[in-house]
């Protein structure tokens, strides 16, 4: 499960994204340079090997451990794009190709701007298709993909089913593990209606509706999709007309109708917490983006799970940014601050005294770290010597781990 919202102003575009993955699945935020005149002639992404471009934008990146692509990202030029699991009638069961995540980051690298992201997606997965296993430890898990994609002067919502895609340019929108594109939509795949009559998919009566041709009921319903979404959506008609990074992390730790209630849980809440068969998921990684009209995009991020008790940090592509949020990808999993949270997480989830101090803490920190007069080393030392805190106060009560769903 995952959510991403987008919303165009005036003066820019802001964008935020919860990634929601299995538990114990570690996420890491990481920065890439510009490459240009590269030589390699191509690129092992999770599965595929596909030809390489000589010449890619840096990148900022929330990447599960394991593969090759990002959750989602911003590059230097101000594109920001998020991926959602979508469970249409076309997720292919057997045999790998691009990940979802594989074609957000490729676009990221290759794209000068929103509407070339949203061309180099289509263009790979025309060519080689989506799918394989999608899971950390469950690898049967499959999906396709849609995608919120932004720079400082427009948004796109792009969702797929198999190679068939549709794309509509949008102002305000937020998707969850649902197809939402129907009738109106600005771009898509040759001839989409035809081909998918020829499929059987449609039986070409009255006019051609994306969602309801390719979609699935059980498992966005399952999902909380629809709450979910309705959750974003309700936040961003409430938006400020000058919103600042708490409207957005705000709207990120939304527990809906469950207030607090950590064990109460259902998928219906942006925040997600994963405690079930039926609840498999947890909210593994946040970012929130800001992309002015003029200068450099902006980011907050946790680089942690669980945003109802993370730390937002701001970041950006400043190579002084970052120095405790950043993760080395060179290190062992077990290592880094997402791992080192999760104990923290784990005991806030059971302990609400924890919690609450927990909270309070974080809300008496966050707002200076995003202060006007912070320094990057300021926030950095800030930063860690919180973490180290509440590290050092989890491991005064006995261990506890969630369970293998």
């Amino acid at each position: 499960m995952c959510d991403t919202l987008v919303l165009r102003q005036h003066d820019g575009i802001w964008f935020a994204k919860n990634s929601d993955r299995e538990p114990l699945e570690p996420q890491h935020l990481i920065r890439l340079p510009a490459v240009r005149g590269d030589q390699a002639a191509d690129v092992q992404t999770t599965y595929l090997r596909i030809p390489q471009s000589s010449r890619r934008h840096a990148v900022i990146l929330s990447q599960p451990s394991w593969m090759w692509g990002a959750e989602m990202g911003v590059n230097e030029r101000g594109v920001a794009i998020g991926n959602e699991a979508v469970f249409t009638r076309l997720v292919e069961r057997r045999g790998q190709a691009l990940l979802g995540m594989d074609l957000l980051r490729l676009a990221l690298e290759r794209g000068d701007d929103a509407r070339h992201a949203l061309e180099i997606i289509t263009e790979h997965l025309a060519r080689y298709g989506q799918g394989g296993p999608a899971g950390y430890r469950n690898k049967r898990f499959r999906y396709d993909n849609s995608f919120l994609i932004a720079d400082s002067q427009e948004c796109w919502v792009l969702e797929t089913a198999g190679r068939f895609w549709a794309a509509r340019r949008v102002e305000r929108y937020a998707i969850s593990n649902q197809l939402t594109l129907g009738t109106e939509f600005d771009l898509c795949s040759d001839d989409l209606p035809g081909e998918a009559r020829r499929a059987g998919l449609w039986h070409g009566r009255g006019d051609f509706h994306f969602a309801r041709t390719f979609d699935t009921r059980l498992l966005p319903w399952i999902g909380g999709a629809h709450a979910r979404r309705a959750l974003n959506d309700s936040a961003l008609a409430h938006c400020p007309a000058q919103p600042g990074w708490g409207h957005f992390t705000g709207a990120l730790r939304q527990h809906g109708r469950r207030g607090d209630e950590l064990c109460g849980y259902d998928n219906r809440q942006v925040c997600l917490h994963a405690g079930s068969f039926w609840r498999p998921s947890q909210t593994t990684a946040s970012m929130v983006a800001r992309l002015p009209s003029a200068g450099m995009p902006e980011l907050a991020a946790t680089g942690t799970s669980a945003p109802c008790l993370s730390l937002f940090q701001p970041l950006s592509f400043d190579p002084e940014s970052g120095a405790a949020l950043l993760a080395n990808p060179d290190a062992p999993l077990g290592h880094g601050l997402w791992a080192s949270f999760e104990p923290v997480h784990w005991r806030a989830l059971t302990d609400a005294t924890f919690r609450q101090a927990l909270r309070a803490s974080r809300d008496q920190l966050e707002p200076s770290l995003f202060s006007p007069g912070a320094t990057p080393e300021q926030i950095a030392e800030q930063a860690r010597q919180w973490h180290h805190h509440w590290r050092e106060t989890a491991a005064q009560a006995p261990a506890w781990r969630p369970s293998r769903w």
